[in-house]
């Protein structure tokens, strides 16, 4: 029996309708960049969080990008983020030739220890991003006593409790695989300060207002129409979807809690973008689920400051012990709502037949 660890095409079946009906109303109004499925889209997920501002962009990885640009970080600045999360998080503050600082994680939660990144503060401090891994909301209140901007990445993380309220701004990912995915690369970034929302709107449009005068450098960050017009229509499907992953990991928990592996909690809010297991012998149990047609993903194999690209800041084997050691026990199992009992009751049987 086939288990992905994500079927867009089940996805689609259910979706598909709409999401047809919505790309043809964008192609045939001509209108493809920006425009009112944009701005309609923006207004709903704004809505949605509580919050007074989003703003559509190009890319999660460039919504990281473009927050960073609004609050002004520059060269040299340094930025403290979690060792343990996708490349774009480092990048972002990497490429605008700021210096990214890693800290720990919880081993209970995979998030940044904000207490190791409190010890981590330096005066050139210029702001924290901590990362709302695999849809669990982290712990931010140590690091808003130092009065510090905090940028939320939540490429992973939409609709997840308290999500958009604990820092300045946040950052979203659209990419096909999150929770609620666009048909390519899709971002934004949500606030409630009028004037960085201002900010992130000249950005992402070359920094031009009026057309062709440039008030600043900013890029083409621009969320297409097609896009928002995709995630629209899916939308409404979010809510329905999220319940079906949290009820995907109960039955894991309940399938499972008798295996060696060490299951996440059951907590509040959490949207469950992954099912993330700490596994003895974690590799030889990949290639048994693999075997038997059961995708799985390491989530992340190595640790950001153990990166080639980041060799010249300095980051040695053991500065982080609990990053390094989820790095080389992690498993992500498939939970995505298109699993059937049949699936989920296919991967846990194969689990115990590995562990016999």
């Amino acid at each position: 029996m086939k288990v992905p660890l994500l079927d867009l095409k089940a996805q689609y079946a259910s979706v598909g309708s709409a999401v047809e009906a919505a790309v043809q109303r964008v192609l045939e109004s001509g209108y493809y960049i920006l425009g009112e499925d944009v701005a309609a889209f923006e207004g709903e997920i704004a809505a949605r969080l509580g919050l007074a501002h989003a703003i559509g962009v190009s890319s999660g990885s460039d919504a990281l990008l473009v927050a960073l640009q609004a609050l002004g970080i520059g060269m040299d600045d340094e930025v403290i983020t979690s060792s343990l999360s996708f490349f774009a998080t480092a990048g972002a503050i990497a490429r605008l030739g700021a210096r990214p600082v890693f800290a720990d994680i919880d081993p209970q939660t995979f998030n940044m220890d904000p207490r190791d990144a409190l010890r981590r503060v330096t005066p050139r401090t210029r702001a924290f991003i901590p990362v709302h891994l695999f849809g669990r909301p982290a712990d931010v209140a140590p690091l808003q006593a130092t009065g510090l901007p905090i940028i939320e990445d939540a490429a992973q993380a939409l609709d997840a409790a308290r999500v958009g309220k604990l820092g300045k701004l946040t950052t979203l990912s659209f990419f096909p695989s999150k929770n609620l995915g666009a048909a390519g690369d899709a971002g934004m970034v949500v606030t409630d300060d009028p004037a960085l929302a201002d900010k992130i709107r000249l950005l992402r449009a070359h920094g031009s207002r009026p057309k062709y005068v440039h008030a600043t450098i900013g890029g083409n960050f621009r969320l297409d129409t097609l896009q928002a017009a995709i995630l629209r229509a899916k939308l409404p499907f979010l809510t329905a979807w999220n319940q079906r992953r949290r009820a995907n990991m109960l039955r894991y928990r309940e399938l499972l809690k008798d295996t060696p592996l060490a299951l996440p909690d059951d907590v509040e809010g959490n949207v469950w973008h992954h099912f993330v297991v700490r596994a003895p012998n974690r590799d030889a149990l990949r290639k048994h689920l693999a075997e038997r047609e059961i995708e799985t993903e390491i989530y992340y194999p190595l640790p950001l400051h153990l990166q080639p690209c980041f060799a010249h800041l300095g980051g040695q084997e053991g500065d982080l012990p609990e990053a390094e050691l989820a790095s080389k026990t992690v498993l992500a199992l498939p939970i995505h709502p298109e699993l059937s009992e049949a699936q989920l009751a296919h991967v846990a049987g194969a689990v115990e037949e590995f562990y016999q």
